[in-house]
C-alpha cells in the first residue's frame, strides 16, 4: 500500500497534529470498526459489571491491533483492559465515539491513555440522549408514519418504506459518525462547545419528535363515541360537543392515559395491555358506545 493511503483520513494537516505519528489507522480499519458495530451492535454481550464495553472492544479491536502491533502483548492487553470499562450508549450514536476514541489512542502516549477512558465516559452519556431522541422518537416515529401511510391504503410498500428510511438515515449516520469522530473528534472535544451542541440537537429532535407524535395521534388514534342523549326534543351528539370543545380529545386523552399506565406498569404486562385494549374496543364498539 501506497505512503498516501496509509495515512489516517482526514489528519493530513500538520497543525493539526498533536503526539503520535497519524499514520496508523485508515479508512480501511475505520470500515472494520464500523462493520463490527454494524453486525454485532453493542448487545453482543451485556453485562451487570461493564454493560456494553465488550460490545465496544469488538468493534474497536481493529484500532487497537493496529496502532498496538509493534508494542507487545502486555501494551495490547492493557489497552483491551482499558476498555472494559463500563460503558452504555446508544447503538447508532457509538459511532462517533469509536472514531474519537481511535483518534485519542493513536495520538496519546503511554501516560496519557487514561483521556481516553475520561472521554468515552463524558461522551456516552450526551450522545446516548441524542441517539435516543432523535432515533427512538423521531426518526422512527417519521418513518413509521410515513410507511403507515401507504399500508393503511393497503399498499406492501408501507413496511418496505418504513424499512428503508429508518435503516439508510441509521447505517448513514452510524457510517459517517465513525469516520467524522475519527477526523474531527479531538478537535470538538478540546472545543469546549461539546456541551452546547449536544444540548441544541437534543432540543431540536425533541421538539421534532413531539410534532410528529402530535401528528400521529390526530391521524391514526380513533376514538368516536356513537352515543347520543334525548333531552326533551332536543338530540346532543356527544361525539359533536367533544369535539366542539377541542377536536381529537378523546385520541389525545386516551394516548396521555396509556403513557402514564406504560410507565408505571412493568414491561411484562405490555401483551397483556395490548389485548385489553383490542377486546375492550371491540366490546364498545359492538355495543354501540363506540363507532
Amino acid at each position: 500500500m501506497s505512503a498516501g493511503k496509509e495515512r489516517a483520513v482526514g489528519l493530513d494537516n500538520p497543525n493539526t497534529q498533536a503526539k503520535g505519528s497519524y499514520i496508523k489507522i485508515t479508512r480501511k480499519d475505520l470500515n472494520a470498526v464500523y462493520w463490527r458495530l454494524q453486525i454485532f451492535g453493542l448487545g453482543i454481550t451485556v453485562t451487570s459489571s461493564n454493560a456494553q464495553a465488550i460490545g465496544f472492544i469488538t468493534a474497536l479491536a481493529p484500532v487497537l491491533k493496529k496502532v498496538y502491533k509493534d508494542a507487545g502483548k502486555a501494551a495490547r492487553v492493557e489497552a483491551m483492559q482499558r476498555h472494559l470499562a463500563y460503558f452504555l450508549s446508544q447503538n447508532t450514536a457509538t459511532g462517533m465515539i469509536l472514531g474519537i476514541t481511535a483518534a485519542i489512542e493513536e495520538t496519546t502516549d503511554v501516560d496519557e491513555k487514561e483521556a481516553v477512558v475520561a472521554v468515552k465516559a463524558g461522551m456516552m452519556g450526551p450522545l446516548a440522549g441524542i441517539g435516543d431522541s432523535v432515533f427512538k422518537i423521531t426518526i422512527q416515529a417519521i418513518a413509521g408514519s410515513i410507511g403507515a401511510a401507504y399500508a393503511l391504503q393497503g399498499n406492501l410498500i408501507g413496511p418496505i418504506l418504513m424499512f428503508l428510511i429508518y435503516n439508510g438515515i441509521n447505517i448513514g449516520v452510524k457510517y459517517f459518525g465513525t469516520i467524522m469522530g475519527y477526523e474531527k473528534g479531538i478537535e470538538f472535544v478540546q472545543s469546549g462547545e461539546q456541551a452546547k451542541v449536544i444540548q441544541k440537537i437534543i432540543n431540536i429532535s425533541t421538539m421534532v419528535g413531539v410534532i410528529v407524535l402530535g401528528a400521529l395521534i390526530g391521524n391514526y388514534v380513533k376514538i368516536n363515541v356513537g352515543t347520543e342523549i334525548v333531552i326533551n326534543e332536543t338530540v346532543v351528539n356527544i361525539q359533536a360537543l367533544l369535539d366542539g370543545i377541542l377536536p381529537k380529545l378523546l385520541p389525545l386523552l386516551f394516548t396521555i392515559g396509556l403513557y402514564k399506565l406504560h410507565s408505571r406498569m412493568p414491561r411484562k404486562y405490555l401483551i397483556l395491555l395490548i389485548f385489553g385494549i383490542l377486546i375492550v374496543g371491540t366490546l364498545l364498539a359492538m355495543a354501540g358506545i363506540l363507532v
